[in-house]
């Protein structure tokens, strides 16, 4: 069996047994099971023999006390195929693929699962301390520090897209020094890790995992004569403006990475990232629902009766007219397609008018009048008649 195999399988689940299962109760699994699977009892059936051979190789874990205490440390310190790093281990979240790890090691390739197959040291190299040598006196390149920064956009910029300033504050390399800390620019290689900017810890169990090296800070170098502008850092603070593009139809609060426009990087490393936190300026007349903008539309009485056409404002474009059925609702919404925000494919969301019945604080005699002879013409309608109908029969 491979290393990988030892790793990646769940045992635990092959027998159907909880974690914590007692020798009693993985016996009896196992037993149950190879009763079932065994190939006597299934002749000429492979997915059976199969399913026999994964039960024993499970048994063969767990049953043994030694081998299955290897594998639950391996498991913790591998959950789900990937490396998990314990605290202090600098932070952050990040998986290994394990088929890379193990160097696409083979089933069946020597060792014996409860000694981790045998060649674990080597392959992890500096990774683990259970084998190989795990020093070099070559020094790393660094990744360049990511920067976080804040941009307020009003609600056009934010629906249309819009080119913004960003003044940016980060660490980049020490001008003074080109980045070495020494102003003599003759760093020595840190003797404590040997120029890979890390020191081993031990976690327990046999394994041991990589901090970042307490001396020279992870750099892998130490200035015998510091550098007076970044006091042996390498590193000294620098502003700079970019203009940043900003993507049409961002919302207020979104959080937008951009690759590779953060803090350069040290020793031919990759740059960090920028993340940009948008806030967006509220607009006196429209809203937003999602892709889609919204606005209310004030209507007169008579045009919510009788119907009509209405003129509608659109965000930065002309002017559209929509027409009222007879009989409109007040708070009725109607759709106009494809006048809203734009979407991440291109296209746009939809404009929602809401009407709004407006209701006049002042009449003209005549008007008044008008809306007497309604209102005596309409006396027998009643439009609370339904609604103590439904309160009587609730």
């Amino acid at each position: 069996m491979s290393t990988k195999d030892f790793i990646e399988k769940d045992y635990y689940k092959v027998l159907g047994v909880p974690k914590d299962a007692t020798e009693a109760e993985i016996k009896k699994a196992y037993r149950k099971l190879a009763r079932e699977f065994h190939p006597d009892a299934n002749t000429g059936n492979a997915k059976a023999e199969e399913r026999f051979k994964e039960i024993s190789e499970a048994n063969d874990i767990l049953g043994d006390p030694k081998k299955r205490k290897e594998y639950d440390e391996a498991r913790a310190l591998f959950g789900n195929g990937g490396f998990r790093p314990g605290p202090g281990a600098g932070g952050g979240s990040f998986n290994f693929d394990l088929g890379d790890l193990f160097g696409g090691a083979q089933a069946g390739g020597g060792g014996q699962a409860g000694g981790f197959g045998g060649g674990l040291g080597d392959v992890f190299g500096g990774l683990f301390n259970r084998g190989g040598t795990g020093t070099g006196t070559r020094t790393q390149p660094r990744r360049g520090q990511d920067i976080d920064t804040e941009v307020t956009l009003t609600f056009t910029e934010a629906i249309e897209g819009a080119t913004v300033p960003l003044r940016m504050s980060s660490q980049s390399p020490c001008r003074a020094c080109s980045g070495t800390g020494d102003k003599n620019g003759t760093p020595r290689v840190c003797p404590t890790c040997v120029g890979t900017g890390q020191v081993a810890r031990g976690t327990g169990g046999g394994f041991s995992l990589t901090d970042p090296c307490p001396d020279c800070k992870g750099r892998g170098l130490i200035a015998e004569h510091p550098c007076m502008e970044c006091k042996g850092s390498g590193r000294a603070k620098s502003s700079r403006t970019m203009q940043v593009r900003i993507p049409a139809g961002v919302t207020d609060g979104q959080r937008i990475r951009l690759r590779g426009k953060g803090a350069p990087g040290e020793r031919g490393g990759p740059a960090g990232d920028l993340y940009v936190l948008v806030h967006v300026d509220a607009h006196p007349v429209f809203g937003r629902k999602d892709d889609n903008l919204t606005v209310t539309v004030p209507v007169t009485f008579t045009e919510a009766a009788l119907g009509g056409e209405i003129r509608v404002p659109t965000l930065g474009g002309p002017s559209l007219t929509l027409k009222l059925p007879p009989g409109t609702p007040n708070g009725r919404t109607m759709r106009a397609r494809g006048k809203g925000a734009v979407r991440k494919d291109g296209t746009r969301g939809d404009l929602l008018v809401t009407v709004e019945v407006s209701v006049p604080k002042d009449l003209s005699g005549k008007a008044r009048d008008a809306l007497e002879a309604y209102r005596d013409a309409t006396a027998d309608e009643d439009p609370r008649a339904e609604l103590f109908e439904a309160a009587k029969g609730a």
